[in-house]
């Protein structure tokens, strides 16, 4: 067996040698069948040349060769978008079906999802109160257990519940408590998948309070984005300022070094998904409070896409009123 650039694997029969062209297309030295079975994985397109002697092992060999190139063949094709919900909320009981503009919090999150027009949408709900109020939106919802420790292992559950044959190649976790999420965001999290080594990809606004950079609640990704690049890979993720910025018992630091501040919005491959949650807790999550940091600590690769603006996520009292002013103008 040999691999395709998607990770898949194919028979070896089909012999696959990467050549230096502008277009990055492969060559194919096999039976059309076998090139059929790889432009399954992705979108591709190829055409065949006369057949000539290749030389192959030290021996010249006839052949007809194959120009196959790949367009974006390892982003998913089928994803799902799964929005976490639980009434246990510590600083604001029953919370998913707080009333905002009329309508529950969970359904202001689910219809902002759908808007972003990517995937069906779902809510994975741990009591049946949620269920019910969704489905009275005309939405879709799944009852999941109720003692999950994160949104992560619930979504994964009603992945399992929704779609046990495996159509559904990706999932988009949206969290329940971000009503005034854009569209747009949920759009721009799919994106670095389409990078086949990416095994979750998730957002981050650049800071620009000078409070912010020093608050623990605000989450930093450790990320460098070239110039012009939207998307990175994430190095680190962590409540102090990081990477550092010059600051010290007597140096101001310098604000204009940007911080990145993390948004929890998460695509997962399919099977990042499920070895994700099958990972126990690591160390440097237990130490940050960061669940991020298990994937990163198991050799799991995250990259991150840059939007605008962070959504507002609705945590306590003042944070809903907030919410409520904004969707009810």
């Amino acid at each position: 067996m040999t691999r395709t650039g998607t990770g898949r694997r194919t028979p070896r029969a089909a012999f696959v040698r990467r050549r230096l062209f502008s277009d990055g297309a492969w060559i194919i030295l096999g039976d059309a069948r076998l090139i059929a079975v790889l432009c399954q994985f992705g979108s591709a397109t190829f055409h065949a040349a006369p057949p000539q002697p290749i030389r192959c092992r030290g021996r010249a060999v006839p052949a007809r060769i194959y120009h196959l190139t790949m367009s974006d063949s390892a982003a998913p094709r089928n994803p799902i978008v799964l929005i976490p919900a639980r009434m246990a909320s510590t600083r604001l009981p029953n919370k998913p079906l707080a009333d905002i503009a009329g309508q529950p919090m969970i359904v202001q999150v689910w219809k902002r999802a759908m808007e972003a027009d990517i995937g069906p949408v779902v809510v994975a709900a741990g009591e049946a109160a949620i269920v019910e109020a969704v489905h009275a939106a005309g939405g879709q919802a799944v009852l999941t257990r109720s003692d999950h420790p994160s949104g992560s292992d619930r979504i994964h559950e009603a992945l399992q519940l929704l779609d046990p044959d495996g159509r559904h190649d990706a999932v988009i976790n949206v969290q329940g408590d971000l009503p005034t999420i854009e569209p747009l965001a949920v759009k721009a999290v799919f994106a670095p998948l389409k990078d086949p080594a990416v095994d979750i990809a998730t957002l981050a606004a650049r800071i620009g309070e000078r409070a912010q950079r020093d608050d623990p609640n605000i989450v930093k990704a450790v990320v460098a984005f070239a110039a012009g690049q939207r998307i990175a890979r994430a190095l680190y993720f962590s409540r102090c300022p990081a990477p550092w910025d010059g600051r010290g018992p007597d140096q101001p630091g310098d604000d204009s070094l940007p911080l990145y501040h993390h948004i929890g919005l998460y695509a997962f491959r399919r099977a990042a998904l499920s070895r994700f949650v099958a990972l126990p807790p690591s160390p440097l999550e237990l130490r940050e409070r960061l669940e991020q940091l298990r994937a990163l600590e198991a050799g799991m690769r995250i990259d991150v896409a840059l939007v605008d603006t962070v959504p507002l996520g609705v945590d306590n009292a003042s944070e809903l009123a907030r919410a409520r002013r904004l969707l009810g103008a």
